[in-house]
């Protein structure tokens, strides 16, 4: 049995409680032992107690360093990712040691197919051959990629797999087949499911459609995020379509990377945030976050307004275009931004939508959890797939002091455990999973840009998942391979 007694640093545990000097005991891949001033006596007999008699634990001095849980990212896209490549260095190297995958309606189960349409193409193309929900899982525990995943099944994914047309509503047949498919996930672990209305492969879907699949999700205790049908103008009646769906099932809602998109919109995040504040209060309701400005999707067309920066990350029709604005190609072109967008179809683009008056109150907001929504399939990500969670600790917290260290740290770790009903994980508490992470509190920050996106944060000194030491800042990733697939409850 392996052990490691990390010393002497300031314990940030995730519940939001003041942060506290002491020493934590990692042993057989749990936290043994958390204390003020353990000592080697009391080492050894925690050790003995777990059958670990004679085990010397590997001292490491933490001093003037951060000791936290490891933390969750709530909204990713490395549903392929943690099969493919399952180091996963861009999320380690944060601090993550879990992901959720599965979001925006888009997740690799149940569909099998070699040409997957947008948006499923955002997770590749080589990886749609799982005809259930139990079969991705049990992929990426055999596959012992190097972070936790755990999962939502995709309501998108459901509509590909089971309607021939996608531009209309479901039938009853189809919808009783989607069921089919709900069900076996949450029996498998599922968190959940997820939509993405604000897609053309979903956009037909009505309540009708989702209110059964999401009552089913009720059913098992699951949770129901969603990527709205518009986050411009029609915002607030978008969120409440989704709140109509949740309450319908008796599902919490989850607002996905919740934000106030397009110049006419900002300001607005006073107005939504006191709408999900109420929802809270009533039928339950949370949210999640990037820390940043521009948001990241599929390239298109119609959100190219003539106002807003588009920077194409992107094209497979024009790829010498990848890293340029969108502005600057359609003059090159001589022709309007719309007309550009469509000649570099199919590819991705960052979109300059939000302020940062928005963004701030958003991040600092009690209720909200902070997910990266990174695409790793892009040549040229966003600098989020990168940089989301020490961004969070180094501009919100000791930058511009929005928020205390406790509240960041809580946003990454117990709040979205609870919040996602994972179980043992997102605190540092005796018997918990040991999913740790180490980091200089004065040198934590992000340093993937969008004009450089592939970069290492700084001051992410160590990380631990599952008890096994999984990254170093002075070492990178190390050959520990501890993730497994995390079920709900």
């Amino acid at each position: 049995m392996k052990a490691t007694w990390l010393r002497g640093g300031q314990i940030v545990d995730g519940t939001m409680a003041p942060a506290w000097k002491g020493d934590l005991l990692i042993a057989g891949g749990r936290i043994a032992a958390l204390g003020a001033g353990l000592s080697e006596a009391r080492v050894a007999e925690h050790l003995a107690a777990l059958g670990a008699e004679g085990v010397t634990a590997t001292e490491i001095d933490c001093a003037g360093k951060v000791i936290a849980p490891g933390f969750i990212d709530v909204h990713t896209h490395d549903d392929a990712t943690v099969l493919d490549m399952p180091q996963n260095l861009p999320k380690l190297s944060q601090g993550i040691t879990t992901v959720i995958v599965g979001n925006c309606g888009i997740s690799l189960a149940p569909v099998i197919t070699q040409a997957p349409i947008s948006p499923l193409s955002l997770l590749g193309d080589q990886q749609f051959r799982f005809g259930s929900f139990g079969d991705y899982a049990d992929a990426v525990d055999a596959g012992h990629p190097c972070v936790n995943v755990a999962a939502l099944l995709g309501h998108t994914a459901l509509r590909i797999k089971h309607m021939e047309d996608l531009g209309r509503t479901a039938t009853v047949a189809e919808r009783d087949a989607m069921l089919a498919d709900v069900r076996e996930a949450m029996l498998a672990g599922a968190l959940g499911l997820s939509s993405g209305v604000f897609y053309e492969p979903a956009f037909a879907a009505d309540i009708d459609e989702l209110v059964p699949l999401a009552t089913e999700v009720a059913r098992h205790g699951g949770v129901y995020a969603t990527h709205i049908r518009s986050e411009l103008e029609t915002l607030l009646p978008s969120m409440m379509e989704a709140a109509d769906t949740a309450r319908s099932a008796g599902v919490p809602v989850i607002f996905s990377h919740h934000k106030c998109c397009g110049p006419s919109n900002w300001g607005r995040a006073r107005e939504t945030l006191a709408l999900i504040e109420k929802l809270a209060e009533e039928q339950g309701a949370g949210l999640d976050v990037y820390p940043y400005t521009a948001g990241s999707t599929v390239l298109r067309p119609d959100l190219a307004d003539g106002v807003i920066d588009i920077l194409i990350t992107n094209s497979e029709s024009h790829p010498e275009m990848m890293g340029r604005y969108l502005k600057d190609i359609a003059a090159e072109w001589n022709v309007d931004q719309q007309t550009a967008a469509e000649r570099l179809k199919p590819g991705n683009a960052c979109y300059f939508q939000m302020c940062d008056e928005d963004v701030d109150r958003v991040v600092a907001h009690p209720q909200s959890m902070i997910g990266s929504d990174g695409l790793p399939h892009d040549v040229r990500p966003h600098p989020r797939l990168w940089g989301a969670f020490p961004r969070v600790l180094a501009s919100y917290w000791r930058e511009k002091n929005l928020m205390s260290m406790e509240q960041a740290v809580h946003k990454m770790t117990g709040l979205s455990a609870r919040r996602f009903r994972i179980p043992e994980r997102g605190e540092l508490r005796e018997g918990f999973h040991a999913d740790v992470v180490v980091f200089d509190p004065t040198r934590v920050r992000d340093r993937a840009s969008f004009e450089d996106p592939i970069q290492f944060s700084e001051g992410i000194e160590q990380v631990y998942v599952n008890g096994e030491l999984s990254y170093t800042e002075a070492g990178r990733g190390t050959d520990a391979r501890a993730g497994r697939f995390v079920r709900r409850g």
